[in-house]
């Protein structure tokens, strides 16, 4: 029988325990439930090929506010005069490992295998989704992340034509708006982010407004990622296909 889901978010220790660094404690698997135990708490796994599981929960921690997003105007020029076909989940597989590939400025991402499979897990059970941005046919760039109630946490993002994640972080938030989301995380401060709205919050309160995104969708009784009646989950995955229009520059639910 499977340990339910907060018995597996019960194992971490409290946030507030992690060290100066962020880093909280290792061990343990990538399973779906625990995964998502951990995000749930806000606890992030982040390591290096090799090493232990390693557990994170930053103090400060990066948040980028749906109200408070904004491209720079360079860009936003840029993507007025080439705009990106933008898609929903349609490439995660291939979106995961071009983050984890080998960057102009140095080796690969921290994306091992082992985390590679886990996130694609977590994808065809519907917690884990990409944003893909498309030119001449070709994907030029995209992100992914983990969705829980109305929280999205950002994994990573790449690009091989420029702005094209500038596009597809757009693109997310217009689709976050559209949900009703609360949160947005982007776990680490990046210059990237910051030139966009990000925002350094203390521990206690991203935690406290990660307590509200989550608590609406507790009134769903679900069943835990593998299919066990018992456990219990209370998230379910997202259940609506979106679609986007260029033109409109804005996403529609697809019945």
């Amino acid at each position: 029988m499977l340990r339910t889901f907060t018995s597996l978010a019960a194992q971490f220790p409290p946030p507030q325990a992690a060290r100066a660094d962020g880093l909280l404690c290792m061990g343990g698997d990538l399973r779906p439930e625990r995964l998502l135990a951990a995000y749930s708490r806000g606890i992030f796994p982040w390591y290096e090929q090799g090493l232990p599981i390693l557990w994170w929960s930053p103090d400060p921690r990066c948040v980028l506010p749906l109200d408070g997003f904004r491209l720079p105007r360079r860009s936003a020029r840029a993507l007025r005069r080439h705009p990106f076909e933008l898609t929903l989940d349609a490439a995660f597989n291939e979106v995961i490992r071009a983050c984890a590939a080998p960057r102009s400025t140095g080796p690969g991402t921290w994306l091992s295998p082992e985390m590679i499979a886990a996130y694609e897990k977590l994808h065809v059970l519907g917690f884990a989704h990409s944003v893909e941005a498309w030119q001449d046919g070709r994907l030029a760039g995209g992100l992914y992340g983990v969705a829980l109630g109305r929280a999205f946490f950002g994994e990573s993002m790449f690009h091989v034509r420029a702005e094209a994640s500038r596009a597809a972080l757009a693109g997310l938030v217009a689709l976050l708006r559209l949900r009703g989301a609360l949160l947005l995380d982007c776990q680490q401060e990046t210059p990237h982010i910051m030139r966009m709205g990000g925002l350094l919050l203390p521990r206690a309160v991203f935690l406290a407004q990660l307590a509200h995104a989550l608590e609406p969708a507790r009134a769903f009784a679900g069943r835990d990622p593998h299919g066990s009646d018992a456990a219990a989950f209370p998230w379910r995955p997202w259940e609506t296909a979106y679609v986007y229009s260029v033109s409109k520059g804005s996403w529609t639910a697809r019945s």
